[in-house]
């Protein structure tokens, strides 16, 4: 009965009849016996040292410099001196994406665009007023906008491209069209020379304008370069009006000193502006779920591939039990490792619930007022934010096994360290403020993680699909090319058995 080509995996190589042995006579020996007691006393001492050097003694160790260790000090330099210059090129070539992904953040920054839109005096019932604030925001920002490096992309926005209606400013910075905005409100100016000319003790600076921004979009770059040069325009702002507003109230003889003294807040700032941040970055726990806790996602979907492959070797090696034919190994490990991904996942989404994440607040919001904690779909948010998680892995987990089984080790250490650095540098930084050269980041599958996360848990604009539709496409790649690295994977087994067991015949069918 034939066997299947796992059965004839080892096959021992057919054996020739050994030959009896004959005793030697007797002549033979007396003639031995007087040439051994000839030189008994010549060999003892040299017996003894071939005892200690036989096969059934190991070699005695020698110093470094011995001439015996010559040949072999020669191959561990070389292949030392060779692994360090692997290692050496692998750091400044891998590595330096990390460092390289900051390194245009200067001259890069007016990617980071800022809408200045100015109502004042456009809409009614604040069109026969005489706007002196919104003229003064927009002359700074174009100032802004000629600086080449290192300053936010101001842009001066005339209000009839939003249509005269402020909610559209905000529904821009929503939908990711601006980073910010700079709003100068209908009524600043004419609110401004009515508190002067009354009296108005109720008048606040900060009604003057609005400064609109998204923190949970990406909460690095606001809080490290948009906030901070969003605080110093309004400083600009307040100086350069209030120098010029107070010469024109003291040299105005209509105006009433006693009157406009009553509102010291008129003439100093007399303007302001308030922030409103649609979708604050909170709570604070959630910063490993869109940033550094995914890292851990990829290394966990890493290692699960050392984990799994003894347990599913076991099929093919055939102790009291017939092996598995190959193909069939092949679907199982795929379904088990699409099963295994699906827990993990669940156990990784669990951590973020049990620190208390929100996942199930649904209360009514727009876009463009400021919602606390807003989860993107209500009572069904974590079992999308899990779904999410669950196809992120298998992105990343099942292109680290297929490259894993082509490569084999040392060198999968490289791979783990060039997924998480491209990953990481083009998830967790503002492409926009990096060299072109990271563009390739928004077909990475942690990009499309860390904002559907974002979506999910802050309601953010939601580009939901085209997340999981990358996602699929590269679990859809990754399934097609697992099969075909199985294979090269056994076959690669298969020669590295034959080369060191050379006394046995290795064969080698896939439908094993």
């Amino acid at each position: 009965m034939t066997r299947s080509s796992s059965e004839n995996t080892l096959e021992p190589e057919e054996q020739e009849p050994r030959l009896k042995e004959v005793p030697p006579r007797n002549g033979g020996h007396d003639g031995e016996n007087e040439r051994n007691d000839s030189h008994q006393n010549n060999n003892s001492q040299g017996g003894q040292d071939e005892e200690k050097n036989s096969p059934q003694f190991p070699p005695l160790p020698v110093g470094l410099l011995d001439s015996s260790l010559k040949a072999v000090r020669r191959e561990v330099v070389l292949k030392w001196a060779s692994t360090v210059l692997i290692l050496f090129s692998f750091i400044l070539c891998i590595l330096s994406l990390y460092w390289a992904v900051l390194f245009h953040v200067e001259e890069n920054m007016s990617a980071l665009t800022v809408a200045v839109v100015s109502f004042d005096g456009r809409i009614s019932p604040y069109e026969g007023t005489s706007p002196i604030v919104g003229p003064v925001v927009e002359r700074l920002a174009q100032e802004q906008a000629m600086i080449q490096t290192g300053v936010l992309g101001y842009r001066v926005h005339d209000a009839d491209m939003y249509n005269g209606d402020p909610l559209a400013v905000r529904q821009a910075v929503y939908d990711y069209k601006v980073w910010a905005a700079v709003i100068v409100n209908a009524n600043a100016s004419a609110l401004l020379q009515e508190a002067v000319a009354t009296g108005n003790t109720s008048y606040s600076p900060l009604g003057a304008g609005q400064i609109i921004i998204n923190s949970a979009r990406d909460e690095t770059s606001y809080y490290n370069y948009i906030i901070p040069q969003l605080y110093q325009f309004q400083t600009d702002v307040t100086t350069l009006f209030g120098e010029r507003w107070i010469q024109t109230v003291l040299s105005n003889t209509s105006l009433d000193t006693a009157t406009y003294a009553r509102v010291p807040q008129a003439l100093n700032p007399a303007i302001a502006f308030s922030m409103f941040d649609l979708r604050p970055f909170y709570p604070p726990q959630a910063t490993p779920a869109v940033t550094i806790g995914l890292i851990y996602l990829i290394i966990i979907a890493f290692f699960s591939f050392s984990f799994f492959l003894p347990v599913y070797t076991k099929f093919l090696i055939p102790k009291d039990h017939p092996p598995l034919h190959f193909w069939q190994l092949i679907i199982f490990r795929l379904f088990a490792t699409t099963a295994a991904y699906m827990l993990m996942s669940l156990a990784y989404s669990l951590v973020s619930l049990a620190f208390q994440i929100p996942f199930s607040n649904d209360y009514r919001h727009n876009d463009t007022n400021m919602a606390q904690n807003p989860d993107g779909y209500g009572k069904g948010t974590f079992v999308v934010y899990w779904m999410l998680n669950w196809v992120g892995m298998y992105a990343l987990g099942l292109a680290s096994e297929n490259v894993t089984m082509i490569i084999g080790q040392p060198w999968t250490a490289f791979w783990l360290i060039f997924w998480v650095i491209t990953n990481v540098s083009t998830a967790f930084y503002a492409i926009p403020l990096s060299p072109a050269f990271f563009e390739f980041g928004y077909a990475w599958p942690l990009y499309h993680i860390v904002n559907g996360s974002r979506t999910i848990l802050f309601d953010t604009h939601s580009r939901i699909g085209l997340n999981f539709g990358v996602l699929f496409a590269w679990c859809a790649v990754n399934t097609l090319l697992f099969p075909f690295c199985c294979v090269y994977m056994r076959w690669k087994t298969n020669k590295e058995m034959a080369r060191r067991v050379p006394r046995r015949t290795i064969k080698y069918l896939v439908d094993g």
